[in-house]
C-alpha cells in the first residue's frame, strides 16, 4: 500500500510542481501583456480546479505516509533531530505554500476578466513568486527526508 500511496504523492507533487512552473513561465516569457490576460482568462480557472484536486491529493497522501511510516512519534519523542528538522521545515513550508495558494486562487477567481486594483496585483503576483519558490524549497526538502527514509 506504501508503495502506491508514494506514487500517488509523487505523480501529485509532479503535476503541482510541473503547472507551477509552466504558469510562472507564462507570465515571465509571454512579454504581450494582451496576449498574457488571454491566456490566463482561459487557462487560469482550469488550472486552478485541476491544481486544487492535486494539491488536495498530495496534502493527503503527504498525512498519509506521516502517520503510517511513523514520522508523528519523530515529534512525540523528538529525535532523531536531524529528521525532526527537516520535518519541520517542510510541514511549515507546506503550510505556507497552502495560505498562498488560497490568496492566489481567491482572488484569481473572484478577478478573472476584470481589472485588478493595485493590491489584488500585488497579492496575486506575490503568492505567485511564493508558490513558484516554495515549491521548489518543498522539494529539496522533500529530497533530503526521503535520503533517511
Amino acid at each position: 500500500m506504501m508503495d502506491i500511496v508514494l506514487y500517488i504523492h509523487l505523480l501529485a507533487a509532479t503535476v503541482w510542481i510541473g503547472g507551477s512552473v509552466f504558469l510562472f513561465a507564462l507570465g515571465v516569457f509571454l512579454r504581450d501583456k494582451e496576449a498574457q490576460k488571454r491566456v490566463y482568462f482561459h487557462v487560469g480557472p482550469i488550472y486552478g480546479y485541476v491544481e486544487s484536486v492535486w494539491l488536495t491529493i498530495l496534502i493527503f497522501s503527504g498525512l498519509w505516509m506521516f502517520f503510517h511510516l511513523g514520522l508523528d512519534t519523530i515529534f512525540k519523542e523528538g529525535s532523531p533531530q536531524t529528521i525532526l528538522h527537516i520535518l519541520t521545515i517542510k510541514l511549515w513550508l507546506v503550510a505556507i505554500i497552502t495560505v498562498a495558494t488560497v490568496i492566489h486562487m481567491y482572488i484569481a477567481f473572484k478577478t478573472n476578466g476584470v481589472e485588478r486594483t493595485p493590491l489584488q496585483k500585488l497579492l496575486s503576483r506575490g503568492s505567485s513568486m511564493a508558490i513558484f519558490l516554495l515549491n521548489l524549497l518543498i522539494l529539496w526538502y522533500a529530497m533530503q527526508l526521503r535520503n533517511f527514509l
